[in-house]
């Protein structure tokens, strides 16, 4: 049946990347919002991603216009989510994702930490004692108005006490119960992460209270994140919108369809993309609809929760980092996303798709780890350098959709980097130029990826 169905190549699918992602130098964006928007959320696990890949997308980049959103406007905020990974979404979509994804990994992360607690902690807890230890936490945050774990510790002593993770094994480690409850509120929604101490690329956050998401119908949340994600991401597989947001076979299926998801054909197969986004050169839709080529939805199909996700980023139940973010794997030229129902292609910028641009975007950047499939932008031979062993992709150069090359910044503060291929004499100086458009907004500061790749470190050397 895909046959029928529009044909998008590759080469039609890269064309739109500067645009919808607004890497394109006439697409950026003058406000943070707008960049989170159009890429649905801006990965977070590194706190210098954010700022790097919203940067990369900004008329005028700075650290200051990332604070601002974050710290000061609070209009962008940290949410454990899609892959149970932190991600930074605005406020107008945080209850979408919390209510589609973050409600159910927060449930998940209170049962293991729990676990750990009965059967690893140096001393008892159980239930009620976990209860009237976040009691005493939310009231010591609120009397501070805003403190790290370890002042918070000074007020509620049983943050102190250790946790032993991977007993018996080489690698052992004793963790606070601090590093973990705290993390763990946050999920829940009754923290946020303030300002860190020290500079915009530290962990080192203090907790501050937060209101709390408004709860949204599970199912229309679902809804709502999948057609957001697929007026950015698509055309794109059943599969790739399953491993971005982490969720079952059947819960994507039944996105895909409460969403009307129109039918396409793509190299890797069967694709999608929100009703009306199918490009004007496709080959004409012969037959097919909404979901055509797709496989239909299966009621209660199961899925394990807990099972390896593709793209190296931790499925439930792995270990956070201590006292740091959890470890990870990895729209509207407007300023706003399509509101619901509404065509993917209103409200965009009349931009042309073929406007040649070049970027050099960070570690775990949410279009480098955008999809699952990543053949039709990335060649296979370069991902050895350019991920880590745990796939994790570290920074990466791009020239009109594809990934060219890796970069890195040296301790004296010059950003390299190294095309893999070919790129030609057009790409060499849009890429030097963009290298030096970084350069002059990082200044002083130094920035060194926490998933560190083969390429990267033998640029930094």
């Amino acid at each position: 049946m895909s046959d029928h169905l529009p044909r998008i190549t590759p080469a039609q699918r890269r064309a739109r990347l500067g645009r919808r992602h607004l890497l394109a130098p006439s697409a950026r964006a003058a406000r943070v919002e707008a960049v989170a928007d159009a890429v649905v959320g801006l990965h977070a696990t590194d706190p210098a991603t954010v700022y790097l890949s919203a940067c990369a997308r900004l008329r005028e980049p700075g650290a200051g216009e990332v604070e601002r959103a974050l710290y000061e406007d609070v209009s962008l905020v940290k949410l454990l989510s899609m892959r149970r990974t932190i991600f930074a979404v605005t406020t107008e979509l945080a209850p979408v994702v919390g209510s589609s994804t973050a409600r159910a990994i927060a449930v998940r992360e209170r049962a293991t930490l729990l676990k750990h607690l009965r059967e690893r902690a140096e001393e008892h807890w159980d239930e009620a004692r976990l209860a009237e230890v976040e009691k005493a936490v939310l009231a010591a945050v609120a009397e501070r108005g805003e403190a790290t774990t370890a002042e918070v510790a000074e007020d509620v002593p049983a943050l102190r006490e250790r946790i032993v993770m991977a007993p018996g094994k080489p690698y052992a480690a004793r963790q606070t119960v601090g590093s973990r409850l705290l993390r763990l509120l946050a999920s829940d929604g009754h923290l946020r992460r303030c300002r860190p101490r020290g500079s915009w690329t530290s962990s080192l956050y203090p907790w501050a209270l937060v209101p709390p998401l408004p709860d949204l119908p599970v199912r229309e949340a679902k809804a709502e994140l999948a057609r957001r994600w697929l007026a950015a991401y698509g055309p794109a597989t059943e599969a790739d919108l399953k491993w971005w947001t982490g969720w079952t076979v059947t819960d994507t299926r039944r996105a895909l369809a409460d969403i009307g998801a129109q039918g396409v054909t793509l190299a890797e197969g069967p694709g999608y993309v929100v009703p009306g986004d199918v490009p004007g050169d496709a080959e004409p839709l012969t037959d097919g609809g909404p979901l055509a080529g797709g496989e239909p939805v299966a009621d209660g199909e199961p899925v394990a929760d807990g099972e390896p996700l593709a793209g190296g980023e931790p499925a439930a139940g792995r270990e956070p980092a201590a006292d740091g973010e959890p470890l990870a794997g990895e729209s509207p030229v407007a300023d706003r996303s399509p509101a619901a129902g509404e065509s993917p292609v209103a409200g965009r910028s009349p931009l042309a798709d073929d406007e040649p641009w070049a970027a050099l975007l960070p570690g775990l950047d949410p279009t480098a780890m955008g999809w699952q499939a990543r053949g039709w932008y990335l060649d296979p031979d370069h991902v050895k350098p350019l991920f880590d062993g745990s796939g994790n992709i570290g920074p990466t150069v791009w020239w009109n959709g594809r990934i060219v090359g890796g970069w890195a910044q040296r301790a004296n503060g010059e950003v390299v980097w190294r095309a893999l291929t070919d790129v030609g004499r057009e790409a060499t100086a849009a890429v030097a130029a963009e290298a030096a458009r970084l350069s002059g907004w990082l200044g002083e500061v130094r920035v060194t990826p926490r998933f560190r790749t083969p390429l990267e470190r033998d640029l930094a050397s």
